[in-house]
């Protein structure tokens, strides 16, 4: 059975980014896991502090809601100079994600040659076409990435066990996700499939995914970071799949800290790593991952973690002493050559050969 990308399975649970008039409602991903809260935006200002505070996080999901923060910020003033005010304001709030800015360019390649008067309706339309598009890219991914699951099952039938690292599913995507949307597909096929889902300090994306994954009804476990390497020694991995914030043209791929390391243990023990990412995450401009910017969020995020305390509230608590030196990068780049394929919504590729498939991409 294939399955196609207008399947059921495709479909978010809860909407991660609507329009509400003149405004957008978004989930408030620092809330998650332990509540579901959503939250209404109808400012530039508000967008650009929503995506730079990891409310809306994911490079897919970053893009669109930048999309819409256009036109929110268009609102009342269609002008020139108010234009290039929201496209600096959002450019400004995340510089690895490549998603943000191939959002905000075409936005703005739409949206400049319009009479003012123009201008409003065609960036709300442009904004829900990026936004739909992301849907059908997700829903693509996950049906041509699913068949790397089958293959291990035509080769050795039973349980398929997938590692991954940060959240790459239907939180961070306006659809079913990049690396999770072929184990959901896989899922809804009825292979046995368990993922070990990787906790990604410092921020905890992993709980993000192991929500999700317990809501779909998918197996799966929490490790915590540095325990990936052993389950990779002892077989215990059959794929790695993970997004990406940023691809260079190369195939040298950014993704959330830590990826890396996650590449340099399946590559000893050969296991196949896999970077599933559309286009707009593929930076053709960029030659290779030496190019690509890494965001510095500061060392706060290294020094707390977030819980639920016995009473029932979720608080921040220190680990270290504010006077402790910390360093928190937010990404690292994986090479090329560790990389065993890229799966995007036109198939899977050698990290070196996107072009065959985008040949048409500047």
């Amino acid at each position: 059975m294939r399955l196609m990308p207008t399947h059921p399975i495709f479909t978010q649970p809860v909407p991660t980014l609507a329009r509400d008039g003149d405004a957008i409602v978004v989930l408030d991903q620092t809330r998650l896991p332990f509540r579901t809260e959503q939250r209404r935006l109808a400012t530039l200002a508000a967008v650009a502090t929503a995506i730079q505070s990891m409310e809306v996080r994911g490079a897919p999901l970053i893009g669109a809601t930048a999309a819409f923060g256009v036109a929110i910020a268009l609102g009342s003033d269609t002008s020139d100079a108010q234009l290039d005010i929201a496209l600096k304001t959002l450019a400004a709030t995340r510089p690895t994600a490549v998603n943000l800015h191939w959002a905000l360019g075409r936005m703005e390649a739409r949206l400049r040659p319009l009479p003012a008067s123009a201008r409003l309706d065609a960036a709300w339309a442009e904004a829900e076409t990026i936004r739909a598009g992301d849907a059908e890219t997700c829903a693509a991914i996950g049906a041509h990435g699913v068949a790397l699951l089958e293959a291990v099952v035509a080769r050795r039938n039973g349980l398929v066990r997938v590692m991954t690292h940060c959240n790459a599913g239907w939180l961070a995507t306006c659809g079913a996700g990049t690396a999770l949307a072929p184990v959901y597909a896989a899922h809804a096929l009825g292979i046995a499939v368990h993922v070990w889902v990787s906790e990604t300090r410092p921020r905890n994306q992993g709980l993000l995914t192991a929500w999700e994954l317990r809501e779909a009804g998918v197996p799966h476990s929490v490790i915590a970071d540095n325990a990936a390497g052993i389950l990779l020694a002892r077989g215990e991995v059959d794929l790695v799949i993970t997004g990406a914030d940023r691809v260079a043209a190369n195939g040298d791929s950014a993704n959330k800290v830590g990826t890396y390391l996650k590449a340099l243990a399946a590559r000893e023990h050969g296991v196949p790593f896999h970077i599933a990412a559309p286009l707009s995450t593929i930076d053709f401009a960029c030659p290779d991952g030496t190019a690509i910017p890494i965001e510095d969020r500061g060392p706060a995020e290294v020094r707390s973690v977030q819980g639920v305390a016995a009473d029932g509230s979720v608080q921040n608590v220190a680990l270290v002493p504010d006077t402790t030196g910390a360093a928190n990068p937010a990404f690292d780049v994986t090479p090329a050559r560790l990389i065993t394929s890229i799966i995007t919504e036109r198939g899977a590729s050698h990290p070196g050969r996107l072009r065959d498939l985008f040949p048409e991409a500047p």
